[in-house]
């Protein structure tokens, strides 16, 4: 069954989330005891002081003796609580939020790694960053804004019913029906209007991102070839896109805020009318009117931000989805449950090896086969299209043949993990990501434990050493964005020196020295001759100087050896 036709559990969201936040569920139930303790304190400091200020001035009035002690005392150490407690509650739940997103992040990265190459490219750059950095960003209304808030409400609104009803179980009904509608009523409308314009929020910020992402990275091209004011109105028109459904969640908001405040008020205003006839009657005093007053009125902190928190649900779980649908798509290489250990030997055989890349008719591999030995270089020909690039996917397990074998050695290409077959290959190729960040941290990527010696000793192998020496901070220059700071040449014998410092038995050279001068170019397969002794390798190339380096060649057309 494709991934379009599965069926998508109902709720996948909100089971996901329960089961990516267990490992936190300490501290995010920490964070709920705190706010509900600075909920009721807030109260009761409220409360109280209506009651004392009150209780003040009818003595003053009346020359009656109170105890002044007491209240005070209790004033006090509310405020001292309602002070430590939001500190503390901002602390545990930021902490908690913060671990969250940090685990979060890990597990994104560690089911996405299985997905690389094949199932990423479906998408583009600016969306990927756009699920890695916004959507998960998101995330954090789930916890902050929605399950503390809700669950706080929830257990301050218990309490103080059950307090009211010690006074009048008349005022803890108006209070509770007050709170229902706020925090029960109001959110439920909220969620529904905007679980919409959340969705369309999330979609067009993605496509806003994506497009921006595209402009910058392509904004020679686009000058040079392109009109770049048709890509500016491009952008200005998404930007709309996402300004129109934030304007509707502006208005859901403010409408919540105008009923939170009127239902409040008057809730605390029948409380007032209701405690007036109580104390007609006898069954309450004036500094407790007041303290009931004043007690309907603060209890609404408690549910104050659930409207607004709900109507922020639709984007929240639109973009928990968009997570979902990138990490539950299958890898194209499904990896052996019991994989064999690692070969000895490092022959490489094709045996009638076909591929077809999904979607397309035409096969980009047919029957291809040949049999390379341990330490035999094979330099591969054909134009553009002709099937060298899907020839090496193979190779490095991104891709599976529909039909025929592979082998390394004498073990099937299948039998093998990924990141098995992986460790035994190095790549060299003309497209060189290196990370804006020091040289040295670069090339340890290749042998995270390698020595100082041994990166000097790659370097000078790949004749890139001088030119490292000669910048202003060595081995601890940063490189820069896009490593703007080197030269094609010099990035080029870079991605040699890590693959000197990996020292795996298989190299593959995928048009290394393409778009080189004639002179880096000799220094760059010079640097290559150097790496490829006594390895197995594969040369992709049309540069005659860099297919002197080959024992044999084979020439591919329409995907087949000719």
């Amino acid at each position: 069954m494709s991934r379009e036709q599965k069926q998508i559990p109902k709720h996948r969201e909100w089971r996901w989330l329960y089961e990516i936040s267990r490992p936190y569920l300490g501290w995010m139930l920490a964070g709920v005891l705190l706010a509900t303790t600075v909920i009721l304190a807030n109260v009761a400091l409220l409360s109280v002081s209506g009651w004392f200020i009150t209780a003040m001035a009818i003595s003053g009035l009346t020359g009656a003796v109170i105890n002044y002690f007491t209240p005070a005392a209790a004033i006090r150490g509310l405020a001292i609580l309602r002070t430590v407690g939001r500190y503390l509650e901002r602390l545990i739940t930021h902490e908690a939020t913060f671990r969250l997103l940090a685990g979060l992040r890990q597990w994104f990265f560690e089911r996405l790694e299985p997905l690389a190459p094949t199932r990423l490219q479906y998408y583009q750059g600016g969306d990927l960053l756009s699920r890695i950095r916004a959507d998960i960003d998101s995330l954090e209304n789930a916890y902050l804004r929605i399950v503390t808030p809700t669950l706080a409400a929830l257990l301050s609104t218990v309490l103080m019913v059950l307090f009211l009803l010690w006074w009048s179980p008349a005022i803890a009904l108006t209070n509770l029906i007050g709170l229902m509608i706020v925090g029960l009523i109001l959110p439920w409308l909220a969620l529904h209007l905007g679980m919409n314009s959340g969705k369309q929020i999330v979609e067009a910020r993605a496509a806003l991102r994506q497009r921006t992402s595209e402009t910058v990275r392509g904004l020679a091209e686009i000058t040079l070839y392109g009109d770049p004011q048709q890509r500016i109105d491009t952008i200005h028109r998404e930007n709309s896109a996402l300004i129109v459904p934030q304007r509707q969640q502006n208005r859901i908001d403010a409408g919540s805020t105008a009923l939170t405040g009127l239902f409040s008020q008057l809730t605390w205003l029948t409380m007032i009318v209701i405690a007036i006839g109580l104390v007609q009657n006898g069954m309450l005093n004036g500094p407790e009117l007041v303290m009931l007053a004043f007690f309907g009125m603060a209890s609404f902190e408690a549910v104050a931000a659930l409207p607004i928190a709900f109507r922020a649900l639709g984007e929240t779980r639109s973009a928990a989805g968009r997570i979902l649908d990138l990490v539950d798509a299958e890898p194209e290489v499904i990896e052996p449950i019991e994989p064999s250990a690692a070969p000895q030997r490092f022959d490489i055989r094709f045996d009638k090896v076909c591929l077809t890349y999904p979607g397309n008719k035409q096969p980009a591999l047919h029957d291809v086969s040949f049999h390379l030995k341990q330490g035999q270089k094979l330099a591969i020909r054909g134009a553009s299209g002709s099937g060298k690039t899907s020839l090496t996917q193979l190779i490095l397990k991104f891709w599976a043949p529909d039909s025929g074998q592979i082998s390394i050695g004498e073990t099937n290409l299948c039998d093998l993990s990924g990141d098995s077959v992986r460790a035994l290959c190095a790549v060299v190729s003309q497209h060189v990501h290196l990370f804006n960040t020091t040289l040295a941290a670069n090339l340890y990527l290749a042998k995270p434990n390698a020595t100082q010696e041994d990166l000097v000793n790659a370097c000078r192998a790949a004749s890139i050493l001088d030119d490292i020496l000669a910048l202003p901070e060595g081995f601890n220059t940063v490189v820069g964005e896009a490593a703007a700071r080197l030269s094609g040449g010099q990035i080029r014998r870079i991605s040699i020196a890590r693959a000197l410092l990996k020292d795996a038995p298989i190299v593959i050279l995928d048009e290394p020295t393409e778009g080189l001068d004639a002179k880096t170019e000799q220094a760059v397969t010079k640097a290559l001759a150097w790496l490829l002794q006594d390895r197995t390798a594969l040369i992709i190339s049309h540069r005659s100087q860099l297919l002197t380096l080959a024992d044999q060649t084979i020439v591919l057309d329409a995907g087949s050896i000719i």
